[in-house]
């Protein structure tokens, strides 16, 4: 997943991750770096951090790396995702994803 840090930045200058994402089965509540994220909607950002409030963008990655919509710099890749992060831009499908 696409994750960006949206509190405390100009408009989509935050930092950004490409890692995996552990969403409970209503998909309502995501983990990430050991911070629980619950869904609600804003202009902006998708999830928030339950403890901190801080704002957050979730989405799949794109192929093209256009991840982050106005903001310069690229997401950093967490290590136990680069392999399948590499074979996504290669054309492969997302993991959990092989059909559809």
């Amino acid at each position: 997943m696409f994750v960006q840090l949206k509190t405390g930045y100009d408009i989509d200058r935050g930092p950004s991750w490409i890692g995996w994402v552990d969403f409970t089965r209503s998909w309502n509540t995501a983990r990430f770096h050991g911070r629980e994220l619950r869904r609600f909607q804003s202009f902006d950002a998708n999830f928030y951090d339950v403890d901190t409030d801080e704002t957050f963008w979730l989405s799949g990655p794109k192929r093209d790396r256009t991840d982050l919509r106005y903001g310069p710099g690229v997401a950093v890749v967490d290590d136990d995702a680069k392999d399948a992060y590499t074979a996504f831009l290669d054309g492969a499908p997302l993991p959990g994803r092989e059909n559809g």
